[in-house]
């Protein structure tokens, strides 16, 4: 059945089962959708290896029994459950050998009695019309097939003489690896949360017991999730150096950088925690969100540690600010665009955070919750941890600076000391050689 993108397809599906639990009749059915988000899989494979059918039809009862009732699962079903009647045919060589017969023509003599035996096409004018020779035979019992005649040298007898004959279910499809036949349990989730389903279907299967040679394995939508929650992981990390090296770049600096990386953990510490507050589990789109708040919580850090670093520098030849100073002012100048653009960004994502984008909100959903919650961490940090870990960097700089200087050269020191007026103070405790009170503009360089 081919749904509606735009429909609510976990209410769908609770929809069709609640409809077709009254229909006893059917059998067992199964709901659940093809493909999850993004092209993965939504269910929980467990693929079971055995040398025989029989070891594997056992495990997989017992695979599938421990699997009822998982937390947070819809159903639980194994392909070994679709099966077909069929009436199976047993020959007995020695009997078949003793009437002059063999197994290629009992198969012979019954495929030409239950159908017509193809004999090619005709064609007449453009059109091909199969050939086939006789009717076939329509049997409504087993004893109307054990009294199949067959004919032999000695004259007829009939099949049961020869076989055994009897009705049995058989699966309708039969799977194997390396050798071994193989089955499959799944277990479709109710939800969105995929990581805890896999969780109990794992600690479940630890403790049922197989039988010997026998082997089971979790794949599908779990193993997906592993390899996407490890080449995303990947991702952040390949992400994190690319920002740094443009950084070094940019400052200059070993240092700074690393001072503004800072921000990457805590806004993903940010993103956790609004995750846990609104009960949205974390899955591939939050990752992808994650991988966005690399590039996005670090921009507003880079404005403001450069903005300071202007400050520092000499302008119109005068002496740049002290480090507590450039702090200070950089951090007033900057806080009200660090915030509106935080905002701006937490406001657009907002829809999407409610789940108000229709059909396509099991993606932007988690991934609009984790960059607000990135967003918010981090802009908290910029303006108050970043500042605070450049000063104790770069004051320390500044003080060893300082000492350099009168080490070297006191008399300058000392005249340099003396030259300002009353005004003016030596600034001991951040290295700053003159803190001119006054005559020396605060404004930055570049207004």
């Amino acid at each position: 059945m081919v749904t509606d993108d735009k429909a609510d397809q976990q209410k769908l599906q609770d929809t069709v089962r609640s409809r077709l639990a009254g229909a006893a009749a059917a059998g067992k059915v199964t709901v659940g959708a093809q493909q999850g988000g993004l092209g993965t899989s939504s269910s929980v494979d467990i693929t079971i290896n055995a040398a025989n059918s029989a070891d594997l039809k056992t495990a997989s009862d017992a695979v599938a029994k421990a699997m009822d009732g998982v937390p947070g699962s819809a159903e639980v079903a194994t392909n070994l459950d679709a099966s077909q009647s069929v009436v199976q045919v047993k020959v007995d060589r020695a009997k078949a050998v003793a009437a002059g017969l063999n197994e290629e023509q009992v198969a012979g003599v019954l495929a030409s009695t239950v159908s017509p035996i193809p004999a090619g096409t005709v064609r007449i004018d453009t059109t091909d019309f199969p050939v086939q020779i006789g009717e076939g035979t329509h049997f409504t019992s087993i004893a109307d097939v054990r009294g199949i005649n067959l004919p032999t040298p000695a004259g007829p007898v009939p099949l049961s003489s020869i076989a055994s004959v009897e009705q049995v279910d058989t699966p309708v499809s039969i799977t194997s690896s390396n050798g071994q036949r193989s089955a499959k349990v799944t277990v479709t989730p109710s939800g969105s949360n995929l990581g805890a389903v896999s969780t109990a279907v794992s600690e479940r299967l630890a403790s049922v017991q197989l039988p010997a040679g026998v082997t089971a394995t979790i794949g599908g939508a779990t193993s997906q999730q592993a390899d996407s929650f490890r080449q995303l992981g990947l991702a952040l990390l390949a992400a994190v150096a690319i920002v740094y090296v443009i950084m070094v770049a940019a400052f200059k600096s070993l240092i700074q950088p690393l001072i503004l990386l800072v921000s990457v953990p805590f806004a993903a510490t940010g993103a956790i925690a609004l995750l846990l507050v609104t009960g949205v589990p974390l899955g591939l789109p939050s990752l992808i969100g994650m991988l966005m708040l690399v590039g996005i919580v670090v921009t507003n850090a880079i404005v403001l540690i450069d903005l300071i670093n202007q400050y520092r520098k000499p302008h119109d030849g005068r002496p740049g600010m002290s480090v507590a100073d450039a702090i200070t002012h950089g951090a007033r100048q900057r806080l009200r665009p660090i915030l509106m653009t935080a905002l701006a960004t937490v406001f657009a994502l907002t829809p999407m955070a409610l789940g108000l984008t229709g059909g396509g909100g099991f993606i932007s959903r988690p991934l609009a919750i984790v960059v607000i919650g990135g967003l918010v961490s981090s802009t908290a940090l910029t303006l108050v941890l970043v500042p605070v870990l450049y000063k104790l960097v770069e004051g320390r700089r500044e003080k060893k600076s300082l000492l350099r200087a009168l080490t070297q050269r006191p008399d300058v020191v000392k005249d340099g000391i003396a030259g300002h007026g009353a005004g003016d103070h030596l600034d001991w405790t951040t290295g700053m050689i003159p803190k001119v009170s006054g005559r020396r503009s605060t404004s930055s360089p570049a207004e």
